[in-house]
């Protein structure tokens, strides 16, 4: 598993978790699964620029 802060001054805020068939965003009882497919269908839309930074 790879963990991944979503902030870099601590490490109390929420974090993604990747394992090897799902994909963990969030903490505690604000948390979503994604499939590995979902997760891929989100970074591909990253990547061509369909979603984007707010």
């Amino acid at each position: 598993m790879k963990k991944v802060a979503l902030c870099s001054d601590c490490h109390c805020c929420p974090a993604v978790e990747l394992e090897p068939d799902k994909v963990r965003i969030g903490e505690g009882g604000n948390l979503v699964v994604l499939s590995r497919e979902e997760w891929n269908t989100l970074v591909e839309k990253i990547k061509t620029g369909e979603l984007r930074a707010l």
